[in-house]
């Protein structure tokens, strides 16, 4: 898939997918619009990804047969908290991770989202490692992961938090 600029309407595209997870999953679950398509002026999949916070460990499991039932899958190789996909047309429009309560807070995708929100410097030299990486479709999250270890480093060190590996997939 293709980088594509920023698109403002991606936020109320997210919104429409919060108002819908809430409806068929827990209408009290905290969600935020996280990935590159939450940092304005970068260009990014247009796949709009969000951060779920489930209000106890059993949340996920408890309504994922009505997830299932509007179209959501378990997916990605993601270790730390589990991951719903959406696709339409054989196109995966969507990504929902979901996080357990204790989770939350130090969620990296949410730490690296504030992040690069904040820092304009960071957030472009992030989109134009996407852009180099979107050459090969195959290797373009390892591609990237050396910049986002080290923005995340910053990020984390900035909320006086240890360094922690960020590449986490199976």
């Amino acid at each position: 898939m293709m980088l594509v600029v920023h698109d403002p309407d991606w936020q109320r595209r997210f919104e429409e997918i919060a108002d819908e997870l809430r409806r068929v999953g827990d209408r009290d679950w905290e969600i935020e619009h996280i990935g590159s398509t939450a940092v304005r002026g970068i260009r990014a999949k247009p796949i709009i990804d969000v951060a779920v916070r489930l209000r106890d460990d059993d949340g996920l499991e408890r309504h994922r047969a009505a997830l299932e039932d509007a179209g959501w899958r378990l997916g990605s190789g993601v270790r730390s908290h589990r991951v719903m996909v959406f696709e339409g047309c054989g196109v995966r429009t969507r990504i929902a991770h979901f996080f357990a309560p204790e989770q939350w807070e130090h969620a990296h995708q949410r730490v690296f989202r504030d992040w690069l929100q904040q820092h304009p410097d960071d957030a472009r030299r992030y989109e134009r490692v996407k852009i180099e990486a979107s050459a090969d479709p195959s290797t373009y999250n390892s591609t990237k992961t050396a910049v986002v270890q080290e923005v995340m480093n910053r990020a984390r060190s900035a909320r006086g938090l240890p360094s922690v590996d960020v590449y986490d997939k199976r």
